[in-house]
Order: structure tokens, then C-alpha cells, then sequence
């Protein structure tokens, strides 16, 4: 399957779809003079304005990776999706500002039998391409197609909103169409904000999938000779590129050459298994095979763990002969001082270990759990 092609091919559905909406909306809006359908059918060119974006972001991804973008250009993808989620608030906004100046000057509306099958039509279309478009963005894994599709969801709230004012009118009498607008429009600047929020966090490093992490951890220690691993960090660079790095412990009786080996095999391993470009491991050596190392390493980490603002402790290694000691120390995000907190746990740690030069190594809790 080529997944651009699957995005592409989406898309245009979508923009299909909210023409033909909106062409309908548009007409019956002008006819009965209704500011909520009027701004529903202006919502559905917004909407297929962005499946016009999300193909042109799909295409500008496949580009391949150059010079000046050694990575490619899958982070496009991105850029167009949050630029979607601000065409969407800007719609929402002017919606905003003609409900409230048809509150402020009111207008008589017509609906009529005709107006309620075709609202009903549009629902049902509505419904179906938001419903199609969002589970082709997660089987895709495309976050502007998922940001259409859920847009496309709440437009049909929007919708039955809109059809129930008429449905009101109709029977009642009271024309509640513009407040209904202001609702409309609510709904439509939430949408536009969250999507621009949620492609922001992505752009700026959001926390790594922690199913990704346990599978490439679970991949990784298939191997008997690795005895950890820590800080899996996962950069995703769109269009089903992901790249990580990760931090392994493994025995200080191995050779380079060995070592060469394991990375290599490590590196297939977690390709094959995830799809996931392992692109650094760092080695951790740990020497476990004496009495005194093993006793220092567990007085060490009840010292860390009692140590308020830490999370874990990894990556100890201490040298009998040269009387140093290295671990690294993760710590909570929004603790307290690193500074402060590194000089407590070396002076707890020398009240046990005078003679020994400790040396810590702070670090955050990146994709532990």
C-alpha cells in the first residue's frame, strides 16, 4: 500500500464531499435566510480547502531527502495540518462575529420541509466522510487527515445543531438560528485551537509512544547479552520515519569488535520488528561479578530512590582499582535544583564511600515507565 497515495486518494473524497455540500448549504442558506447554514456551508469550504492542503502536504513529503534536508520532508505534513487548524479558528471567528451581529440585528428566516431534507442529507454525508476520513488517518497514521476527520465530526454536531433551530422555528415559531450560529462558531474555534495545540506539541518533541518504546525495548532484550536498556528517545520526522536512540547495559569483558557486532544486529533487529531506524546506541559497561560491586551498586540506588525528585538510577559502573564510581540519575520533570540534588546524593553516597570519586550523570525520564 502507498500510504501518499491512500492520503491522497482521501482527500479527494473530502474535498468531493464539501463541495457538493456547501454548494447545497450555501443555496438553501441564501434562500431561507439563515445565518447558521450559511455559516455551516462557508465550514464545509473550509473543510475542503484543508483536504486541498492535506494532498499538497502529502505530496510535498514524498520529496527525497537532500542536502539541506538530509531527513526528508515528511515534517510537512505537520506544517500543513497546523496551518489547517488555523484556517479553521479564522472560520470560526468571522462565524462568530455574523452570528453576533444577526443577535444584535435580527433577521426573519424561512425554512421549510425542503430545507429540513437537505440538512438531513448533508448530516448524513457529513457523518459518513468524517467517520471515513478519520480511520483512514489513523490506519495511515496521517495527523492531517485524523485533524479533518475529527473536524468533520464536529461539524456534524454543528449540523444538528443547525437542524434542530429549524425544526424549532418551524414548529414554534422562535427563531433561535443565530444563538445557535454562536454555538456553531464555538465549537468551530475549539476545533481550529486544538488542532493547531495538538500538531504544536508534536512539532515541538512530545513524549515518545510508549508502545513504540516497549517494542523496541521487548526487540532489544531478545538479546540474553544485553542486561538493560534505558532512554529510548524516538524522533519522528513524518511519513512513517521514525528514528531512535537508546542506551544499553551490557558485561565490561566484551571487545569492541564484539560490542561492533551486537549494535549491528541490535540495529536489524529493532528495524525488522518495529520499523523503527535505530540510529545511535550508547553502551553502558556494568561489572556485576563481585560481592563488594554488586553491595555498592544497591546501597547506591536505595540512595537514589530515597532522594526525593528522582525517578530511577542506571548505568553503574564502578572501578575498584582507580576507586571512581559513574551512574547516571534520572530525574522528574519540574523537580527541584539538578544542582542540589546531585551534591545531596554525592555526599550520601561518600558518607558510605569516602575513597571513591563519584560521578553523576543527570538525566530526565525521557520514556520510562
Amino acid at each position: 500500500m502507498n500510504r501518499n497515495k491512500e492520503i491522497i486518494k482521501t482527500s479527494y473524497i473530502g474535498i468531493a464531499a464539501n463541495l457538493l455540500l456547501s454548494v447545497f448549504k450555501l443555496a438553501v442558506g441564501l434562500i431561507s435566510n439563515s445565518v447558521s447554514i450559511l455559516i455551516d456551508a462557508v465550514n464545509n469550504i473550509a473543510d475542503g480547502l484543508s483536504s486541498a492542503l492535506t494532498i499538497i502536504g502529502a505530496k510535498l513529503s514524498e520529496k527525497e531527502p537532500d542536502r539541506k534536508h538530509p531527513f526528508g520532508y515528511g515534517r510537512v505534513e505537520y506544517l500543513v495540518s497546523m496551518v489547517i487548524g488555523f484556517i479553521i479558528s479564522y472560520a470560526g471567528i468571522q462565524a462568530l462575529i455574523n452570528s453576533v451581529e444577526r443577535i444584535i440585528h435580527p433577521e426573519e428566516a424561512d425554512f421549510s420541509l425542503t430545507t429540513i431534507i437537505i440538512l438531513i442529507g448533508a448530516l448524513i454525508i457529513k457523518i459518513l466522510v468524517g467517520l471515513y476520513t478519520k480511520k483512514q488517518g489513523e490506519k495511515l497514521d496521517s495527523r492531517a487527515l485524523k485533524a479533518s476527520g475529527e473536524e468533520a465530526l464536529g461539524d456534524a454536531l454543528t449540523s444538528v445543531a443547525t437542524l434542530v433551530a429549524a425544526v424549532i422555528y418551524m414548529t414554534t415559531g422562535k427563531n433561535i438560528e443565530a444563538y445557535v450560529g454562536v454555538l456553531i462558531s464555538l465549537l468551530i474555534i475549539k476545533t481550529g485551537f486544538e488542532t493547531i495545540r495538538e500538531t504544536a506539541d508534536i512539532i515541538l518533541g512530545k513524549s515518545s509512544d510508549l508502545e513504540i518504546v516497549n517494542n523496541i525495548k521487548e526487540a532489544i532484550r531478545s538479546f540474553a547479552d544485553v542486561e538493560g536498556v534505558y532512554d529510548v528517545v524516538i524522533h519522528n520526522y513524518g511519513n512513517d520515519k521514525l528514528m531512535a536512540s537508546a542506551h544499553i547495559e551490557v558485561s565490561d569483558k566484551y571487545t569492541t569488535a564484539w560490542i561492533d557486532n551486537l549494535e549491528r544486529a541490535l540495529t536489524r533487529k529493532v528495524l525488522e520488528d518495529t520499523g523503527v531506524i535505530l540510529t545511535g546506541i550508547s553502551v553502558y559497561a556494568i561489572n556485576s561479578d563481585s560481592y563488594e560491586v554488586v553491595k555498592a551498586r544497591d546501597d547506591v540506588r536505595k540512595i537514589v530512590m530515597d532522594t526525593p525528585g528522582t525517578n530511577n538510577m542506571h548505568g553503574f559502573y564502578i572501578d575498584l582499582i582507580d576507586k571512581s564510581m559513574n551512574f547516571d540519575v534520572l530525574l522528574d520533570f519540574g523537580s527541584r535544583s539538578k544542582d542540589s540534588l546531585v551534591e545531596e546524593i554525592q555526599k550520601e553516597v561518600h558518607k558510605l564511600y569516602p575513597d571513591y570519586d563519584v560521578k553523576i550523570t543527570v538525566d530526565y525520564n525521557f520514556s520510562e515507565n
